[in-house]
């Protein structure tokens, strides 16, 4: 039987694919201060042009550069695997297939936006790049694509993960980047964060914040900063995960998916599987999609949809999202990576339009199938991916109780090699669950009064 589908340098995809030109409901605009839409000039003090130019861009393909290509080529295209001994264990008839992104250098799917984002950086003359991360895994990504391209990398990481995370730390260092924890007293947002709180874990609003602080303050011009979810371009990059996926999928003789899944909390790695098949779906495919969040940041599915800002200091625009509310700080779960309190708004925009189906899930619940998923397919996975996983088993055994043969696709997003201290907590019995009630929800969204409200418009075909 055939367990890895792999495509040569030559099938790698030549075009990211930009689900804005798709969306039944177009996406509404991000929003200034005065409540107006922002023009692309106003985010120039941050982003290169170059990098503004794709995030505000409805064309449905945009060329991938050959120089970001052949910088791709050391691990694109990632492998397709069909996990047979889960399916062996779970005694289901579903076919299980996961895109691999744990192959890359930094052990994620991240460097697939981190290298474009400084090659483009770097064509625009910026010398120095500014960013945050939660778990470290976009951390070390940026630090791995500044190192190839030669640009200072200054990182941001929420001080929990900071604290949970020491291998990460020393991944960013080994690439020449400096990693600080968040909230610092480098910048006036984590100071005055530190004052109001000098025990707070941090989160990725606090570390944004910081991030762009230091990148607007550069007098010279030649600072920028970069972020590793959420925005348009960055859902943009991620796609050749999905675009690989279909080529590869073909090859084992699937005609498309029933089911995709991925896990969810900025939005990158779920909508770069996902968003290639969201477009079969506009276009009449029957195809459930499925992005899973932790139930300690339940964005998607208690979150409103509503304008917020992306960090604690209102730096960013206002964006249409849901949201748990910009001052949100996350429990210290282990799944570092899935604490951010919005969600990209392709994302969701397409959940309001019916395309998706979020769901969250418990740590110690994620944890049970990272469990299984190591001792079936011996891969220990990133406690992020472990969500996805979840939904995975989940649909399984739920084809094995209707005797339904379904085809299963998720992202495997990343190994969980630097998050060891995570499993060694789950194993000894000491990790805790936390679900947010509704008046913790409701006092986190109370600075969204006042600030305008996005359209909840939709077709109503799903």
């Amino acid at each position: 039987m055939m367990v890895k589908y792999l495509l040569s340098e030559k099938d790698i995809p030549k075009q990211w694919y930009n689900l804005a030109a798709d969306l039944p409901t177009p996406m509404q605009p991000p929003l200034g201060p005065d409540g107006r839409p922002i023009s692309p000039e106003m985010l120039a003090p941050v982003f290169p042009m170059n990098i503004i130019e794709q995030e505000v861009s409805q064309q449905r393909w945009i060329d991938i550069p050959q120089e970001v290509l052949e910088i791709l080529y050391r691990w694109r295209p990632a492998p397709l695997r069909r996990a047979i001994f889960l399916e062996k264990y779970l005694k289901t008839p579903a076919r299980i297939y996961y895109k691999d992104e744990s192959v890359s250098p930094a052990g994620s799917h991240k460097p697939n936006t981190a290298v474009p984002q400084a090659w483009y950086n770097k064509q625009a003359g910026i010398k120095r790049i500014t960013t945050e991360t939660g778990a470290g895994q976009w951390g070390c990504a940026l630090a791995f694509a500044c190192n190839l391209l030669g640009l200072e990398c200054k990182v941001f990481m929420v001080r929990i993960s900071f604290d949970q995370k020491p291998f990460r730390k020393l991944m960013m260092r080994v690439w020449g980047a400096n990693c600080v924890a968040s909230p610092s007293t480098e910048t006036q947002a984590g100071r005055d964060i530190l004052l109001q709180d000098p025990n707070t874990p941090g989160s990725l609003g606090i570390a944004i914040s910081e991030a762009i602080e230091q990148a607007v303050a550069d007098k010279t011009g030649q600072t920028r900063y970069s972020l590793g979810s959420v925005l348009n371009h960055v859902m943009l990059h991620q796609t050749i995960i999905g675009l690989e996926a279909k080529k590869q999928l073909a090859m084992a003789g699937e005609k498309k998916p029933d089911i995709v899944i991925g896990c969810a909390g900025g939005g990158s790695n779920f909508a770069g599987i996902a968003f290639p098949f969201v477009c079969d779906k506009i276009h009449g495919e029957d195809i459930r999609i499925i992005p899973v969040e932790p139930a300690a940041c339940p964005t998607l599915t208690r979150g409103p949809f509503s304008y917020d800002h992306g960090d604690v200091a209102k730096m960013t625009p206002l964006l249409p999202m849901h949201t748990l509310g910009h001052t949100f700080v996350p429990p210290p779960i282990h799944a570092g990576g899935l604490r951010y309190h919005g969600m990209a708004p392709l994302v969701c925009q397409a959940v309001v339009e019916g395309l998706m189906e979020p769901r969250s899930v418990t740590q110690n619940r994620a944890y049970e199938s990272a469990m299984i998923w190591a001792r079936t397919e011996g891969m220990i996975c990133a406690p992020e991916t472990s969500h996805a996983i979840t939904s995975a088993i989940d649909e399984a055994i739920k084809a094995r109780e209707e005797g339904k043969e379904k085809v299963i696709l998720f992202n495997y997003s990343g190994h969980g090699l630097m998050d060891l201290l995570g499993y060694e907590k789950f194993l000894d019995g000491k990790l805790t669950d936390y679900s947010p009630s509704d008046d913790e929800i409701k006092k986190f969204l109370l600075p969204l009064e006042g600030l305008p409200k996005p359209s909840t418009q939709k077709t109503g075909k799903w």
